[in-house]
């Protein structure tokens, strides 16, 4: 296992060279990036990921071959907990949400500041989602309301009935961010208490009571 110092390991794949180097020059200057790998279609970025593993992949929608959401859905087949940040010129509602369904974890529009697109970065290899608000105000509420891979998994132990402190020790996470992810469920689900969200999340076909 890599330290947890360790330097998030990215994966562009993009078929425009120059906004490959100009991601690539971006993220050498951050302490905690590095890019180990490129690509300029979707063949290639599946390649790429098997050869190398990254931590977070970002690519464009429109691409030559295999376009972005099938690179997506193929790249979440093959490895479901690949974790993929959309860098997009376009941003309508319709692709943000087939963006989201296909298995991105979050998307950031390329006119956007860079601190952004490093900000997504971070919490997407944190297991988050990120969704700017320019972005949120375009899509309905059920769309807001998907839990994060990361959110599903406290959910499920939840519903096994273990408690914060049981749920941390499993996750290896501290009790305090248990609470943190319960409060976010919470709200996405518009629900009051953990018994709602497991009712909520097993009638929307989230999790599964076993």
């Amino acid at each position: 296992m890599r330290p947890s110092a360790a330097k998030i390991r990215i994966l562009l794949v993009d078929d425009h060279i120059v906004m490959r180097m100009g991601l690539a020059t971006a993220t050498a200057g951050e302490p905690d990036m590095e890019v180990v790998a490129e690509a300029e279609d979707g063949a290639g970025a599946i390649e790429a990921y098997r050869r190398h593993l990254p931590d977070v992949v970002v690519l464009d929608l429109r691409m030559p071959k295999k376009n972005g959401f099938e690179t997506i859905q193929a790249l979440r087949r093959e490895w479901p907990a690949a974790r993929v940040l959309v860098f997009s010129n376009y941003a309508s509602g319709d692709e943000v949400l087939q963006a989201f369904k296909s298995g991105a974890q979050g998307f950031v529009v390329k006119d956007m500041p860079l601190e952004r697109l490093l900000e997504a970065i971070r919490l997407v290899h944190r297991g988050e989602q990120y969704i700017p608000p320019e972005i949120a105000a375009r899509l309905n509420r059920r769309t807001l309301s998907q839990l994060t891979p990361r959110e599903l998994e406290v959910l499920r132990l939840v519903a096994k009935g273990l408690s914060n402190k049981e749920v941390g020790v499993a996750l290896s996470l501290v009790e305090g961010t248990v609470k943190v992810h319960l409060t976010s469920i919470l709200a996405k689900l518009g629900v009051e208490d953990r018994t709602q969200a497991i009712l909520a999340a097993v009638k929307r076909g989230l999790i599964e009571l076993e």
